[in-house]
């Protein structure tokens, strides 16, 4: 893991709006430009509408107009790295292959690697999708 990554991942922690569970959640992925993508997490008194960090990497990244993530980090509070949200590991497998690599931080260093692939067995993806597409008259 590029320790550029986890710093941006870290830095860009300080900034999420975690009023309500002060959970405050950072992420940071590269694409093969190089670039970095950073989002942190962004609650809302409503629940469930606020944003996860990861999706703001992903939403920061495609409004940059990239599309293919090559490594990820995800910096959490607590006393041992945490993964991402079910819904951030489908929005990880939507952009980044199986064997990319999610390095998950805590706030102390401690740290986790796996691959998209091993946070999310059976994504579900294109091929489920046309598998699965039907007109309403069958």
């Amino acid at each position: 893991m590029s320790t550029d990554l986890i710093l941006a991942a870290t830095a860009v922690r300080a900034k999420a709006y975690a009023p309500y569970s002060n959970f405050h959640v950072g992420a940071a992925l590269r694409t093969p430009s190089g670039a970095i993508f950073v989002g942190c997490n962004v609650e809302n008194v409503a629940y469930p509408e606020g944003t996860c960090a990861e999706a703001g990497a992903i939403a920061a990244m495609c409004a940059a107009g990239e599309y293919t993530i090559v490594e990820v980090a995800v910096v959490a509070g607590g006393n041992r790295p945490v993964p991402p949200c079910g819904g951030c590991r489908q929005k990880l497998s939507e952009f980044a292959t199986g064997d990319i690599a999610v390095t998950m931080v805590t706030a102390d260093g401690a740290q986790e690697t796996m691959g998209v692939a091993d946070l999310l067995p059976g994504a579900f993806d294109l091929e489920h999708l046309n598998a699965g597409a039907t007109t309403l008259d069958n």
